[in-house]
């Protein structure tokens, strides 16, 4: 599993001009879902999404985990990171999990996240959304967690 990270002082989703989800500071984390994940790969990227040291602490180092601040996690789903965009002008898709294996699978993040964390918000899987944010720093990292092939 995918998650571009941010760190955020807020973020938004709105469908239909609708607010459906919306944090204060904290992360806003795009999901991508690529073909061969897994439950575990889920799990742990839960796990690194709250613990990944994103914030400054007294020194002005990012030393201190979304735990350790109390922010806000807002999970998106957003089938795109899982592209092949390796050759040519146009991403494909062969490389992304099906949709109904990505939705399965974006709700146990999501169902993990909140069971460990009691501020998670999320985005609509299949929804066309409007994703607005402050992005503070920039701060903006990648990060992957593969399968276990099970």
């Amino acid at each position: 599993m995918i998650a571009l990270i941010q760190r955020v002082s807020s973020a938004q989703v709105r469908i239909a001009g609708e607010p459906v989800a919306t944090i204060g500071a904290g992360i806003l984390g795009l999901i991508g879902v690529a073909r061969g994940d897994d439950a575990v790969a889920g799990e742990r990227l839960a796990e690194r999404l709250l613990s990944y040291r994103v914030f400054p602490d007294a020194e002005g180092r990012m030393n201190l985990s979304l735990r350790e601040t109390g922010g806000a996690l807002l999970l998106v789903p957003q089938f795109t990171l899982a592209a092949d965009t390796h050759k040519g002008t146009r991403a494909g898709f062969s490389t992304a999990a099906s949709p109904e294996e990505a939705r399965r699978l974006f709700g146990h993040l999501l169902e993990r996240a909140r069971e460990s964390y009691p501020h998670v918000s999320a985005g609509v899987f299949g929804a066309d959304m409007q994703v607005s944010l402050t992005n503070e720093g920039p701060v903006t990292f990648w990060l992957e967690t593969a399968s276990t092939g099970a």
